[in-house]
C-alpha cells in the first residue's frame, strides 16, 4: 500500500512539475517577466552556462549565472525600452518537452527536458535548442524554481541575439 501511495505522489508531483514549466515557457513568450520572476525561490539561480559539461557554474563562464539581484536587474533591463533587447525584443514561441524526472523527494524535483525556442526579429527567425534542467521547489506548497539550467546545444560556437530569457 505504501508504494501504491508514493508512486501516486511521484506522479502527481511530476505532472505538477510539467505544468509549472510550460507555465514559465508561456510567461516568458508573453513577456510577463514580473509575474515570471514569482515563480522563483529568492535563493535560486537562472543559469545558461557556456561549458556543456560543466556542473560548477559559480567557478566557470557562463552567458547567465543570476542569483535574484541579478534576475530583477535583467528584468528591469528588459522593460525599461532603453536596452537594445528591450526596444526591439524578439517574439519567441518556445516548445518544451521531452520531460525525464531526474529526481524527487517531498520536498524537491528535477526534472530534465529540451526546449526549441523560435525567435522572430527584424524579418528574421533564429532558432535555439536547448537541454533543460528545472530544480522545482514544492516545500511551501506552490511550486518555485530553485535552479534553472539551460544547455544550448550551439553554446561553444560564438552566439548573437540571446538579449532574451531562454
Amino acid at each position: 500500500m505504501m508504494d501504491d501511495r508514493n508512486a501516486l505522489f511521484s506522479h502527481q508531483t511530476f505532472a505538477r512539475a510539467i505544468e509549472f514549466i510550460w507555465r514559465e515557457a508561456e510567461l516568458l513568450d508573453r513577456r510577463d517577466y514580473r509575474e515570471w520572476l514569482e515563480l522563483w525561490d529568492p535563493a535560486g539561480h537562472y543559469v545558461v552556462p557556456i561549458d556543456p559539461n560543466t556542473t560548477d557554474f559559480a567557478a566557470t563562464l557562463n552567458y547567465a549565472y543570476d542569483d535574484q539581484h541579478m534576475r530583477e536587474l535583467r528584468v528591469q533591463r528588459m522593460m525599461s525600452g532603453y536596452s537594445a533587447s528591450a526596444s526591439d525584443a524578439a517574439r519567441t514561441v518556445r516548445t518544451v518537452s521531452r520531460f525525464t524526472l531526474a529526481s524527487d523527494s517531498a520536498d524537491m524535483v528535477e526534472v530534465q527536458s529540451s526546449q526549441i525556442i523560435i525567435a522572430y526579429k527584424r524579418g528574421m527567425s533564429t532558432i535555439f535548442a536547448a537541454n533543460l534542467t528545472h530544480k522545482i521547489s514544492m516545500a511551501s506548497g506552490e511550486p518555485r524554481l530553485v535552479e534553472k539550467v539551460i544547455r544550448l546545444i550551439d553554446s561553444t560556437d560564438a552566439l548573437s541575439a540571446i538579449g532574451f530569457l531562454l
